[in-house]
């Protein structure tokens, strides 16, 4: 099975709360009336679109409906998905790559969202690209989180530079630098710690490390990906607002769609966040976690075939 069809299947919880809970609440209807968009914004609200981001999406039906002076509710439904592709975009973002050599990519993230497996499956997905990849396991302070990260660099087949439980996050991140422009590799992966997100000294070790990999190469990190879980919701939001104050997130990396009637949280990802999301995760397997092509998630999401 394609990623195509993993991700059409990935999304079928939200499927049936968000795009069939649309068609239920419009079909059937002889008038297009306020209680109409009352339900549609409650059920936009229960599929973790967000309270602002179901009104503006509600409000742009609205306004295509007066319009095109629509009377048939039916019709409405087309409408929803013409504002719902405008909202999520056609661009996609890709990561940014380093020209000149090393390309030094820091990702952050709570606890228990996925991130070290996050970065296994990006290991895999560069070095399927043919780069040479290094890992550096930068989140000393949980315990596993080292042996965890070694699992997936053994899995894959890829350098781990680290250090003993409880060092320096910053001395690993500095080694695991010079490592990478040492050995010549393409790409260097950074975990970090996760502990909870309300904690500002974990900020404080987060912008630490980014100064120190500044400091050894210029414009480093080049990428600085976020990763949140679908199934947290609006919860994702919040997280990723602190982490953006913090360092200068750069993308995001949505996990956990496939376990989730809360995909609807891309949509408000992309409409309440200035951070693109660069890759999406649909299941365990290596090749689950691909970027984010927003075309491909709509046409997933309503169940449609893959355009060609």
């Amino acid at each position: 099975m394609g990623f195509f069809n993993r991700l059409k299947e990935g999304l079928s919880k939200t499927r049936k709360s968000f795009v069939e809970k649309v068609e239920q609440i419009v079909v059937g209807r002889k008038s297009i009336d306020e209680d109409l968009y009352e339900e549609l914004e409650e059920a936009l609200i229960q599929a973790d679109v967000g309270v602002t981001t179901a009104i503006d999406l509600v409000e742009r039906v609205r306004e295509g409906v007066r319009f095109r002076k629509i009377k048939d509710a039916s019709k409405l439904k087309d409408i929803f998905q013409e504002e719902l592709e405008r909202v999520i975009g056609n661009q996609t973002a890709p990561v940014n790559i380093n020209p000149d050599g090393l390309t030094v990519i820091l990702v952050v993230g709570v606890n228990g969202v996925g991130k070290t497996t996050t970065i296994g499956k990006l290991a895999h997905y560069y070095k399927n690209q043919g780069k040479k990849v290094m890992l550096a396991a930068g989140d000393t302070f949980r315990a596993a989180a080292i042996d965890q990260i070694e699992i997936w660099s053994n899995r894959v087949g890829v350098e781990l530079i680290k250090h003993s439980e409880g060092a320096d996050p910053g001395a690993v991140a500095y080694d695991a630098v010079q490592a990478a422009k040492s050995r010549k590799s393409d790409i260097l992966l950074i975990d970090t710690a996760g502990r909870l997100h309300t904690k500002s000294n974990l900020m404080e070790e987060l912008k630490k490390i980014h100064r120190i990999v500044n400091r050894e190469i210029p414009d480093a990190p080049h990428e600085t990906l976020l990763v949140l879980d679908a199934t947290t919701g609006q919860n994702a939001i919040s997280q990723a607002k602190i982490f953006g104050e913090a360092v200068n997130v750069t993308g995001i990396a949505l996990t956990k769609l496939d376990g989730t009637a809360k995909g609807g949280v891309v949509v408000a990802i992309k409409n309440s966040l200035r951070i693109p999301v660069k890759f999406i995760g649909v299941g365990e397997g290596m090749d689950d976690l691909q970027p984010f092509a927003p075309q491909q998630f709509v046409a997933a999401l309503y169940g449609l075939e893959e355009e060609e």
